[in-house]
């Protein structure tokens, strides 16, 4: 038995190659890949060879990237977080055949799994397998944004993913997948008003379509925008967190424009140009700000034994079953086969194709 697995040769070359499927063994399952979704971001930053996992060393023990080998050399034989498959085969109590999950094993078309070393989410009959693509990392990803709000608030006492927006004014700069799901994250636990702002047109029109009130900077500074609408007390203006999720220097300078004195900013983005733009003598400085970077590596200290990724999935179930309808009819723009990934990716990283999510299927 063998896979089709999508495999990065080097900078600019996607290809479909077959691998060996491996044996069931006693404790293992097998799924077929129904569908697998594409991180535009972290995927592409490895066709367009701009992740610094390609140029340099990651040292996990001292958390710092140094001179050497490169931690993820071409060709990168593992790409894609966002997968949806059918058990198959099973010789492990944990998956029985026919259940339909959530893992992240990459873009392939079956995979053998481990239960002991891999997560599997099985997903509720009430919920489109498709939209299953966020339940495993993506949608912690957005969640943990949220549990990082709260924890700038109430430390190791966080009791509801809403506790860092409920009754507040939250503002998310950017429209890409990320924002679109923490902002509706963040409407679903009762932030008083969300704002997205983004300078795309056709990004902020699916937000719009989400039922999201959107900004566009270009047709003025959003940060006067909603400092005058936005007033907590006499020189205390602008929104009480801002989820940053765009990658790009003038995102993260906007973001920190937009914030009261002494807000936070929720770092989401991945900077894969760096971010020299950003002026931290000016809005961060004089404004005491702060900026809190949530990576779904992990969770604000103190709250992993409560907030695992577990119950992060758990949260992005419940968010998919309320807004499931419209993120699959505004989010999903494109489900294509898993044969057309190499020619999908490419065009996307040429910016000869734009997509919001695309989906594949197996």
């Amino acid at each position: 038995m063998r896979d089709r697995v999508v495999v990065v040769a080097g900078p600019g070359r996607v290809e479909l190659v077959e691998q060996d499927a491996g044996d069931l063994r006693e404790g293992t399952f097998r799924v077929e890949t129904l569908y697998s979704g594409v991180s535009a971001g972290t995927e592409l930053s490895y066709v367009k060879g701009t992740n610094p996992y390609l140029n340099v060393t990651w040292n996990a023990d001292l958390g710092l990237f140094q001179p050497g080998e490169a931690s993820t050399p071409y060709p990168v034989t593992r790409l894609g977080y966002m997968q949806v498959g059918r058990v198959v085969e099973s010789r492990t109590p944990a998956a029985a055949v026919g259940t339909v999950g959530a893992m992240t094993y990459g873009h392939r078309s079956g995979h053998l799994a481990d239960p002991l070393a891999e997560r599997f989410v099985a997903l509720p009959d009430d919920l489109d397998p498709l939209l299953g693509v966020y339940v495993a990392h993506m949608g912690p990803i957005c969640a943990n944004g949220l549990l990082h709000a709260a924890a700038d608030l109430y430390g190791a006492d966080v009791r509801s993913l809403g506790d860092g927006v409920r009754g507040r004014r939250v503002a998310v700069v950017g429209s890409g997948v990320v924002a679109l799901l923490t902002a509706l994250l963040a409407r679903r636990h009762g932030a008083a008003s969300v704002v997205v702002v983004d300078p795309t047109p056709a990004r902020r029109g699916i937000a719009t379509a989400l039922g999201l009130e959107t900004l566009d900077p270009g047709s003025g500074d959003p940060a006067v925008v909603l400092k005058t609408r936005w007033q907590h007390a006499a020189g205390d203006r602008g929104a009480d967190v801002v989820f940053q999720c765009r990658g790009q220097s003038w995102a993260l300078q906007l973001a920190l424009r937009l914030l009261r004195p002494q807000g936070t900013v929720i770092d989401l983005a991945f900077y894969q140009a760096g971010a020299d733009a950003v002026r931290f003598g000016e809005e961060f400085h004089h404004n005491g700000l702060s900026l809190r970077c949530a990576q779904i590596g992990r969770v604000p200290r103190g709250l992993a034994p409560t907030w695992d990724r577990e119950r992060l999935s758990a949260e992005t179930v419940e968010l998919l079953r309320q807004y499931g309808d419209l993120i699959r009819k505004h989010l999903v723009t494109a489900v294509v086969p898993l044969d057309e990934a190499p020619t999908v990716l490419t065009e996307l990283a040429e910016r000869r194709r734009s997509e919001l999510q695309v989906v594949l299927t197996g």
